[in-house]
């Protein structure tokens, strides 16, 4: 691809891998970009992602609108709460499931990440997601 300033529309709707809704914006398909990505991340009342990690590359998250709880470490038994107006980092390999507890209202997040193919890093961790502190149990 040409090496110029692009401006990217906020693409397409799509699911990743984690089973969030994400509209595609900077990365290696849209501009060519060989070190990053960015996208736009909604995650609806009540919905949460899958376990997983990004394997090598680190994510830097934006808040924009509502308040997510986010679990991590090996076992997602470590627990932080991002509201708007709020930044997260996770350095690379940290496992972490993202939840929107609220019951009506959405969150929406500005991702950064420094895989430019945004889901070629994701490595989805199913023996985690049932555990009874994402899935509502004791």
């Amino acid at each position: 691809m040409e090496r110029t300033l692009k401006v990217v529309p906020t693409g397409g709707r799509t699911t990743s891998r984690q089973g969030l809704e994400q509209f595609e914006g900077v990365s290696a398909q849209s501009v060519g970009a060989t070190g990053l990505c960015a996208h736009l991340l909604e995650i609806p009342p009540g919905a949460r992602a899958k376990a997983h990690r990004h394997a090598g590359h680190e994510t830097a998250i934006y808040v924009i609108e509502g308040e997510t709880e986010v679990w991590f470490g090996e076992d997602l038994t470590s627990h932080a709460v991002a509201v708007a107006g709020d930044f997260v980092y996770i350095p690379p390999g940290v496992p972490h499931v993202p939840v929107n507890t609220s019951a009506d209202r959405w969150a929406r997040a500005v991702v950064a990440r420094t895989d430019p193919n945004e889901q070629e890093s994701v490595e989805l961790l199913p023996h985690l997601d049932d555990l009874p502190h994402l899935t509502g149990g004791s």
